[in-house]
């Protein structure tokens, strides 16, 4: 509705709920991505270990076989004395005889593994063949001058591989999962008692000094709502002693001042029986007395007001027919109103708060914007009426827009002129008894706009 302060320019940050729960899920995702990489290298270890020894201990005991044939001169078939598993295949040179599967030649099987047999060696290795995966065992069998190869699959072993590492992965990411509704959980349980701090600090803020945080079963959570109601209540004693103060001095100074302006009004009436200076003492004397009155009720409006023995009591209201009577009223009669098409003919309001609001307004005008030029009413947003004065006077400084609506605050403008700098802090009060707000604006062509909003005006 109205321009918010400069404020410097913040990175946005998470909120603590949402760290707590990113917390939580890269702690579980590392703990079981650490957890899965050591399982599938074990596993690996394992599993591929395991294969090779399979394979050595079978090509060794077929080796003995086929080496027992050779030397009591039997002739090797092929088919029924080279057996290996499905999938593999085995080889046996004997001089310039091989036997085998004619799939699958010497040169089949890696060369540096060839090479250590051809050398009387025993060896290992695995290999590929059109892409799939083999381990082969080369045995040298000198007794009868031959070499015997064999080639055992891993494709199943790889396979096995692929599942634990699948599985794995969608555990990892089962955990994270887990993880991130746990840290949700428990942040959401540990900052339970931090936003009902924060709830009953907002209605002490909002003016409901009698909020307090409920007993908390945890000692630590006890310790804090104890101290924290503690706080608000020694808060709300000195408000309340501060309130009571205010408004017991305005009260105990009305009578005397209500004495001396009659007195300083019977001086007044007589001053042509005075000399030329004691006219003059007298214009000091009067225009301060009248001062002081004014900002004693004005005090005493405030007191009211803080002591919520004001109500707010809403009528239908022509508004059209209205803030031309309080403008009369207080001598701005001749000030034109600008009242917008669509605003509706009879709203609901508080006759009289809306009158302090517009004479403040016009009078704030008066002493320091040059005096009004203009009063409006336009409709607002989410169903509001504005109410709203603009002044030719040099407008207000941007980084004093919000202050002036404190009490006692004082604009650039205003610092050397007359006023109880209470008449402003007294629209923004109406104001928010209306459920709206004031607040000031630039005004095309110079001067300053005020406006105010009413909220539950239809």
């Amino acid at each position: 509705m109205h321009a918010a302060a400069d404020t410097p320019h913040r990175r946005p940050t998470l909120r603590l709920r949402n760290r707590v729960t990113l917390y939580f899920s890269l702690t579980a995702l590392a703990s079981s991505l650490g957890l899965a990489v050591v399982t599938y290298a074990v596993s690996r270890s394992y599993l591929i270990d395991q294969r090779l020894q399979v394979a050595r201990t079978q090509a060794y005991s077929n080796a003995r076989t086929v080496r027992d044939q050779l030397l009591a001169e039997q002739r090797i078939d092929p088919a029924r004395d080279l057996r290996n598993e499905s999938g593999g295949y085995a080889l046996l040179i004997q001089g310039d005889r091989t036997f085998g599967d004619v799939r699958f030649p010497a040169d089949a099987f890696p060369l540096p593994l060839r090479t250590a047999v051809g050398q009387g060696q025993s060896a290992q290795q695995r290999f590929e063949v059109d892409g799939e995966p083999y381990v082969a065992v080369g045995i040298s069998i000198p007794a009868a001058g031959a070499q015997y190869f064999e080639s055992f699959p891993m494709s199943s072993t790889e396979r096995n591989l692929r599942a634990i590492a699948t599985a794995l992965l969608v555990g990892a990411g089962a955990t994270t999962v887990l993880g991130g509704l746990l840290g949700w959980a428990t942040s959401r349980r540990l900052l339970r008692p931090i936003s009902r701090v924060a709830s009953a600090a907002g209605e002490i803020a909002s003016g409901g000094l009698d909020a307090r945080m409920p007993p908390e079963a945890d000692p630590d959570l006890a310790r804090l709502a104890t101290s924290f109601n503690d706080m608000a209540d020694a808060v709300q004693a000195r408000i309340e002693r501060e309130a009571r103060f205010a408004s017991d001095v305005s009260h105990e100074l009305r009578s005397p001042i209500t004495a001396l302006t009659a007195a300083v009004e019977v001086l007044d009436g007589r001053r042509t029986e005075l000399p030329d200076r004691s006219q003059q003492a007298l214009d000091v004397v009067v225009s301060q007395v009248r001062r002081f009155d004014s900002m004693v009720m004005d005090l005493l409006e405030l007191s009211r007001i803080d002591a919520g023995s004001t109500e707010l009591h809403r009528e239908e209201v022509d508004i059209r027919d209205l803030v031309p009577r309080i403008a009369q009223r207080y001598g701005f009669g001749n000030i034109p109103l600008d009242t917008a098409a669509d605003v509706p003919p009879t709203v609901r309001i508080d006759k009289v708060r809306i009158e302090r609001i517009l004479a403040n307004l016009l009078e704030n005008a008066r002493e320091h914007g040059g005096g009004p030029v203009r009063v409006f009413i336009e409709p607002g947003p989410a169903r509001t009426l504005v109410i709203g004065v603009d002044d030719a006077g040099p407008g207000v400084a941007r980084s004093e827009r919000f202050r002036i609506f404190e009490r006692f605050a004082r604009g650039s403008a205003a610092r050397h002129r007359v006023g109880t700098g209470l008449g402003l802090a007294l629209v923004a009060e109406h104001a928010r008894a209306h459920g709206g707000e004031a607040w000031v604006e630039d005004r095309p062509g110079g001067g300053a706009r005020f406006k105010v909003s009413l909220g539950g005006v239809s």
